[in-house]
């Protein structure tokens, strides 16, 4: 008995399975693998692939900080890769390593966020494959793209601080001094430290306008 082909897998429906995380849906890996046997698959497994270092996590050499002073801190891009075996079929996939629609950063990394990242990567590897769960996938693509930026309550302040400080960085990394950062932006070094603490100010400012009480008056 063969495993079905990409059409027909692609017809099942897998939403009876899944369960919600994070604002998505997933399917669950061991799930998966009972779907692919149930419908003609003789051997279903994954295996992590490792760096030269024997581990399951692979990082970027390039590096970004967040935070200022004492606060800041420096985080690298990780990412897992696996081997989806299928029968006679050998896949590859990488994937992120993710909270959520986060990337994990170093203070946060944990064995379970690295085996997430890999099942998720199985499973996301299966549906491209052989359209086992595709449509699974397809929706959630099509909800990220139909996300409206012009909802006022889903931005943060930190963000857009914490992208001015990697710019700020990367700046630093090309040979750029502080003083002469300062000086393309036509500002002192002491202006320059002043408006990454603005961002912290416009928070504290927000939190104060919304707490105002408008029924003592």
């Amino acid at each position: 008995m063969a495993l079905k082909g990409y059409d027909e897998l692609r017809k099942i429906d897998v939403s009876e399975f899944t369960e919600e995380r994070d604002g998505a849906e997933y399917l669950n890996w061991a799930k998966c693998i009972d779907l692919l046997h149930e419908n003609g698959a003789e051997q279903v497994y994954f295996v992590p692939l490792t760096n030269e270092k024997g581990s399951s996590l692979f990082m970027s050499e390039n590096t970004f900080e967040n935070g200022i002073g004492a606060g800041k801190k420096t985080n690298r891009c990780y990412e897992t890769r696996i081997e989806i075996h299928i029968d006679d079929k050998v896949y590859i996939m990488h994937s992120p390593v993710m909270n959520g629609a986060n990337p994990v950063q170093d203070n946060s990394m944990s064995q379970q966020r690295v085996w997430n990242s890999m099942c998720r990567s199985f499973v996301k590897g299966v549906a491209i494959y052989t359209g086992l769960g595709f449509d699974l996938w397809l929706k959630e693509e099509y909800k990220l793209s139909k996300v409206k930026d012009d909802d006022l309550s889903k931005h943060d302040i930190f963000k857009i601080k914490e992208r001015c400080q990697q710019i700020y960085t990367q700046k630093l990394k090309e040979g750029l001094s502080v003083k002469e950062i300062a000086e393309r932006l036509h500002k002192t070094e002491d202006e320059v430290k002043a408006l990454f603490s603005y961002f912290d100010t416009l928070n504290n400012f927000e939190k104060d306008l919304a707490n105002i009480d408008t029924k003592s008056r």
